[in-house]
């Protein structure tokens, strides 16, 4: 299936919104399905979302600096809505500052590779339950806001 696109102009992408793209990118060749900034619960945004085959949860922040690694502090409440955590970096990233019990996933604006699996923490059934209908809401309310940006949906 193909969608007729409106022919607009493509925002200037920021560091971690490039990273992000690669990660993306990755994920759905993995057979992954995933969203952009996903809000899990209420003052959570991660910045990955994915959702595998097997209804497996994978949480990925990207870190475009030092700085802003560093600057994280509401990470560690991101490990209760997913199976398992990454972290997405550069070449250049500093990868000794992050914590080695957490996944790595290498990035950069076109693609990804992952160089450290961490332990999955199997989310409980209700959760996983709650998380997935919240995923494929999510998503089908972007893809209408997309289509039909003048119906002026809440995301």
């Amino acid at each position: 299936m193909t969608f007729d696109l409106p022919n607009i102009a493509t925002p200037r992408l920021q560091p971690g919104q490039l990273l992000a793209r690669g990660v993306c990118r990755y994920l759905a060749r993995c057979g992954f399905s995933v969203i952009e900034e996903f809000v899990p619960e209420r003052g959570l945004r991660v910045d990955v979302m994915a959702l595998g085959p097997k209804g497996e949860v994978w949480i990925v922040e990207c870190k475009s600096s030092r700085s802003d690694f560093q600057s994280d502090c509401k990470w560690q409440g991101y490990l209760a809505y997913c199976d398992r955590y990454f972290w997405a970096v550069d070449t250049e990233f500093p990868t000794e500052l992050l914590p080695l019990e957490t996944g790595l996933l290498i990035a950069d604006a076109y693609d990804a590779e992952i160089l450290r699996m961490p332990e999955e923490d199997r989310l409980t059934g209700a959760r996983r339950n709650k998380l997935i209908r919240k995923f494929a809401s999510h998503a089908a309310r972007r893809l209408h806001a997309f289509r039909d940006p003048d119906a002026r949906l809440a995301l």
